[in-house]
């Protein structure tokens, strides 16, 4: 996929990005230096007598910034969990830039069999916090560097991936897009990308990704009102076709 990271480079201001390795220096969105362990719970269901479901984690800004709850995460973990068990239940199911594990941990709570994958540093907390919501059985923790090869963990066939709080990282976008493009071949999943607006750079990956994938907001979150107001989306991806892959 040489024509991503060759003609479709655009210069780019280093201010702007975000390296997922940087030691957090600032707080944001709840953002805390030290480790701390949180409970977040979300409505199973749309019926509220259905009851709710809470994933445990230990977020860690030590890694970098992926050790840390993110907005995107949250609004993605709570739309599955609206959309009840039925919706994944049995379901392969691959996470990207996973940090804490929060979206792919939820999946898995509702009975899905999941991957979780980053880079080697925020494995151990992956690991962790699939300890500690005693999800072993159901969840894979998986290195993935995004553009490389797909790696040998993950199953031939997926149903879905899911990706929140990805684009960050200018460097990252065209090896993002390759990675999303290698995993349409695992069956032709179904894509949902959740992502907030932060810097102007942000619109140089979605000038990459509309080469290869259509997105249109998703139409059934009772919430959409609320978290856009936060310039967060969520979208599903549909693939294009091969074109310059």
């Amino acid at each position: 996929m040489s024509s991503l990271s060759d003609s479709d480079d655009v210069e780019y201001n280093g201010s702007e990005t975000l390296d997922p390795f940087q030691k957090v220096n600032v707080v944001e969105e709840n953002t805390r230096r030290e480790p701390i362990s949180i409970e977040l719970t979300y409505p199973l269901g749309a019926d509220p007598t259905t009851g709710n479901i809470t994933v445990r984690l230990q977020t860690d800004p030590s890694p970098g910034c992926g050790g840390i709850a993110w907005p995107a995460g949250e609004v993605l973990a709570k739309y599955l969990a609206g959309k009840g068990p039925d919706n994944l239940n049995g379901k392969a199911i691959v996470e990207l830039g996973s940090g804490t594990g929060l979206v792919g941990l939820v999946a898995a709570l509702l009975g899905a069999r999941v991957y979780i994958t980053d880079q080697l540093p925020l494995l151990p907390a992956m690991e962790k916090n699939t300890d500690l919501n005693g999800l072993q059985n159901r969840v894979n923790v998986v290195e993935y560097n995004w553009g490389g090869d797909i790696p040998d963990g993950l199953p031939d066939r997926i149903d879905y991936v899911l990706a929140a709080d990805c684009v960050y990282f200018e460097p990252a976008f065209p090896l993002l897009v390759k990675t999303l493009c290698d995993l349409n071949g695992r069956g032709q999943p179904e894509f949902f990308f959740c992502y907030k607006k932060r810097r102007k750079a942000d619109k140089r990956f979605f000038a990459q990704l509309k080469k290869y994938f259509t997105w249109q907001q998703v139409g059934d979150d009772p919430d959409f009102q609320v978290y856009s107001r936060d310039s967060i989306s969520l979208f599903r991806l549909v693939f294009k076709g091969k074109g310059g892959v």
